[in-house]
């Protein structure tokens, strides 16, 4: 039996860190982020969809997204920010049953669906995290001020606009709770190695109990 594992967290958690664990021990990695930016490549068809809805204006002079001002575009328009979702949910989605169909056929004993919003789109049924079921739910979580302090380091941006992206998603805490298992990543690497590879060993376990 594959294991269909989701993973999220916060910005700032790690959760990209504990994916890439994952897959060294043997998973296969489905991002919904980076299918998004597959889909939206230059002469893709999702791009012409998102000009022709948010104005040119969002693209760069080498015709790419401007994920920047697509963003300041619908960040705190609700009707905008439903717009954006009927246009890059549905073959997002798409994209992702079929590897995660793929890697079922390989008989890959667990798969991973990294998935940022996916407690978000589970409470309002909408999105990718909403339409996969999966077996177990892994959050990767540290501090709301850790998470401040790594995604302004990493993304170079004053703490009002992190804390302004950490408040547009449910706050940590609370994905914490809504998670089957938990990985504390506000320590070292190797003790959140250790979580991880304990993690694996009773995800294994419970694949292969699975009728």
């Amino acid at each position: 039996m594959t294991v269909v594992l989701g993973l999220t967290g916060g910005i700032g958690s790690g959760k990209s860190t504990v994916g890439a664990m994952l897959v060294e021990l043997g998973a296969v990695l489905v991002d919904a982020d980076a299918i998004v930016h597959e889909l939206q490549a230059p002469g893709a068809p999702m791009l012409k969809e998102l000009a022709e809805a948010f104005g040119e204006d969002i693209l760069l002079d080498d015709g790419s997204l401007d994920r920047k001002a697509l963003a300041a575009r619908v960040f705190g328009d609700d009707e905008a920010r439903v717009r954006l979702g009927r246009i890059v949910h549905p073959p997002t989605i798409a994209e992702m049953a079929r590897r995660l169909a793929a890697a079922r056929e390989a008989r890959v004993p667990v798969v991973v669906l990294d998935i940022p919003l996916l407690l978000e789109g589970r409470k309002s049924g909408t999105g990718s995290g909403s339409q996969f079921p999966f077996d177990a739910v892994v959050v990767a979580w540290v501090p709301e001020a850790l998470q401040l302090e790594r995604a302004g380091e990493r993304d170079a941006a004053s703490r009002e606009e992190v804390l302004a992206r950490i408040r547009a998603q449910l706050p940590i805490d609370e994905k914490r709770a809504m998670a089957d298992y938990v990985i504390d990543n506000s320590g070292t690497l190797d003790e959140t190695r250790r979580q991880v590879e304990a993690l694996w060993a009773e995800l294994i376990r419970e694949g292969a109990a699975a009728p």
